[in-house]
């Protein structure tokens, strides 16, 4: 009996591939879905430095940049050719969603083509400017916009229906200004788009208050609203809200980390495990706190259904702007 016992385990484990111990046999690669600099990279390369900081994870593993389409033309990549690719993960936000649902630009790919693993941290939207710009305040912006909307350019670094594009029109949609008539301009992440605002390419940009911090410090930009629910600390607390400045909405950014839809059982475990301790971490406590992140951690199955739940809202969002795919 011992002997079937034995022999029976070896099939089961053949049978199923890689053991729970053995994975990762190999180095690991995290993709960011846009060019060096903003929200996502900053997240992949915080990711894999604590991951291995903390020996939570003792294989190497590296940070790919793969822009595109914001997010669009790697999402075609990685559910297609990388469907079983335990060894590459990437992190991803609320662009995931809209991509696939907005009019123009959109993908047939989104979270369902993935296996969602953990939602790490939350972060909000924000409008700034070059900090000699005319535009001093918010209002400033809106007015101008209501005399002449085609005299500002508004950029962001994710495609027009996408995430910075919505960052960037909100406070503008909610004053009454129609967002087809704003002009926007779309870069491959928002380290390009905050470069091309440093080099008076663009009078405006929207995109996630966080990867901003460093041109604060540095005093090349001005930040003239968060879309959060009530201000932020740090370098941020002289930054009024939308609703401080008499305009009711905000906008809330999460970021997870995603894996291959056909991911093994295995590799799935290990990263729930993985991720969840991650989050307990004091070392990951310090790296949000460093780039002004919040915690916000969900396991797979959380994660899983929040998106759901995301999905429906920023399909009425994005109807609500005339750029819903039909």
């Amino acid at each position: 009996m011992l002997a079937l016992s034995v022999t029976a385990c070896s099939k089961d484990t053949a049978n199923s591939g890689k053991s729970t111990s053995a994975y990762p046999e190999k180095p690991l690669v995290v993709v960011a879905p846009s060019g060096a600099g903003g929200g996502w990279d900053l997240t992949a390369r915080s990711l894999t430095k604590i991951l291995n900081k903390t020996n939570l994870v003792a294989q190497t593993m590296t940070v790919e940049n793969k822009p595109g389409g914001g997010g669009t033309v790697f999402m075609a990549e990685y559910a297609t050719q990388e469907k079983a690719n335990d060894y590459k993960l990437f992190v991803n936000s609320p662009p995931i969603l809209i991509n696939h649902l907005k009019a123009e630009g959109n993908t047939p790919y989104g979270y369902k083509d993935t296996t969602p693993l953990a939602q790490l941290t939350k972060d909000y939207g924000a409008i700034a400017v070059k900090a000699d710009s005319k535009y001093k305040t918010l209002k400033d912006v809106i007015n101008q916009l209501k005399k002449n909307p085609k005299s500002i350019t508004v950029a962001g670094g994710s495609a027009p229906g996408s995430m910075d594009h919505l960052v960037s029109i909100l406070p503008a949609y909610k004053s009454g200004i129609d967002p087809k008539s704003i002009k926007y301009v779309a870069y491959d992440g928002g380290g390009e788009a905050v470069a091309s605002l440093l080099g008076d390419n663009v009078d405006v940009i929207g995109t996630d208050v966080s990867s901003l911090g460093e041109y604060v410090k540095a005093g090349k930009i001005k930040i003239l609203a968060v879309e959060s629910p009530e201000r932020l600390g740090g370098d941020y607390k002289d930054v009024p809200t939308l609703k401080e400045q008499g305009i009711d909405a905000e906008f809330i950014i999460w970021r997870g980390v995603f894996g291959p839809k056909e991911m093994s059982k295995d590799a799935k475990k290990f990263w729930d495990d993985t991720l969840k301790k991650l989050s307990e971490k004091e070392e990951w406590k310090a790296e949000l706190k460093a780039n002004n992140w919040e915690p916000e951690y969900k396991d797979s199955e959380e994660f899983t259904k929040f998106l759901k739940d995301q999905e429906t809202m920023i399909q009425k969002m994005l109807k609500s702007l005339g750029m819903e795919k039909k």
